[in-house]
């Protein structure tokens, strides 16, 4: 079992940064990552890092705007945004998988197994 509790999200102007952060506590994990969701998109992977190696993947909506980075005494992940935009607007779930890890598909959230709630982020023109 692992808890994730995500915080950060808030209403910004296009264009602006934010830093989204996820915490986990529990059973120890190989890789966690970053998702978000809306009605329209469904769920859409965002990035995600292997905890011990640190080998990190983005998705290619993001790629070049964010960054994943990792607090391995915290076991708390982050996630950099910078020049946002409206289409960024949506709930961003953080999860964990606890099997082996991953070696693709780091976009399937079925390799996922425990998710927090979602942080939300708004993002108005």
């Amino acid at each position: 079992q692992v808890t994730l509790v995500e915080s950060g999200g808030k209403s910004v102007q296009t264009g602006a940064s934010l830093t989204l952060s996820c915490t986990a506590s529990g059973a120890s994990f190989y890789n966690i990552g970053w998702f978000r969701q809306t009605p329209g998109k469904g769920r859409q992977f965002v990035a995600t890092i292997n905890w011990t190696v640190g080998s990190k993947y983005y998705g290619d909506s993001v790629k070049g705007r964010v960054t994943i980075s990792k607090d391995l005494a915290k076991k708390t992940v982050f996630l950099q945004m910078t020049d946002l935009r409206p289409e960024d607007t949506a709930n961003y779930l953080c999860a964990v998988r606890v099997r082996p890890p991953m070696n693709g598909y780091y976009n399937y959230p079925a390799q996922y197994d425990y998710w927090g709630q979602g942080t939300l982020v708004t993002v108005s023109s």
